[in-house]
């Protein structure tokens, strides 16, 4: 079970943070109240994932991240603040932040950005991510996302890298829903509205990439997200 450093100074939101994640993420949640606690807290623990707050009381987040650095310069530090300056982005990131999250967000969208830093700080040998299938076959399609090939009667189409990844996702939930905030954190690892309009136009581009097969279809589900179909 991944342990997790939560930093919050408001109490309401920090415990129910902490019961979402231990519930539906399955981790194991230490809560702190600010940020002197939080590093203190830190030194006597080992975590896989810190979430700090940036506005609090005693020690701002930034100023704990920094420090957090210095003891560990590898541990996933994902930032959660009402700012949304894109100075403050640019600190969180220069000082060795790996994702930052602006309230008021979703709690479904901070798990998704917690798995996803997980794995791309994952060993690359163990990793989930490297023991993912890349070879699909949809109806009368073979797609191969090492080459970004989709291959048909012979006749090959090469897509994009982001064009790839979206599709792997789609076959990885053939026929099952694949959220849109699921793809935008897993490809663009923001799910903000440029990217979500991205995200569409290539959409757009893989269904005509599958138009010559009438069992395959990918599909919008309202409110969700999409659906590859494969009848």
């Amino acid at each position: 079970m991944k342990k997790i450093l939560l930093v919050e100074d408001d109490p309401n939101l920090g415990m129910l943070l902490q019961d979402y994640l231990q519930l539906k993420g399955k981790f194991a949640v230490v809560l702190c109240k600010d940020g002197e606690e939080g590093l203190t807290t830190f030194t006597r623990n080992q975590f896989d994932v810190c979430i700090l707050d940036v506005m609090m009381p005693k020690k701002d987040g930034f100023t704990l991240g920094r420090e957090i650095r210095k003891i560990n310069p590898t541990v996933p530090i994902i930032f959660a603040t009402a700012k949304t300056m894109i100075e403050d982005k640019s600190e969180a990131f220069n000082l060795g932040g790996d994702d930052y999250i602006t309230k008021p967000f979703r709690i479904e969208e901070l798990l998704l950005r917690i798995n996803a830093v997980l794995k791309r700080v994952s060993d690359p040998d163990k990793g989930e991510s490297k023991m993912l299938p890349s070879n699909f076959d949809v109806g009368k399609y073979h797609f191969d996302y090492t080459a970004q090939m989709i291959t048909n009667d012979g006749k090959q189409q090469k897509v994009s890298t982001k064009e790839a990844e979206l599709l792997r996702l789609l076959c990885l939930k053939k026929n099952e829903v694949l959220t849109r905030e699921e793809a935008l954190i897993s490809i663009w690892h923001d799910d903000n509205y440029f990217n979500g309009r991205s995200m569409d136009v290539f959409l757009s581009k893989l269904r005509k990439y599958l138009k010559d097969d009438p069992r395959v279809e990918i599909i919008n589900v309202h409110g969700k997200g999409y659906k590859l179909l494969e009848n």
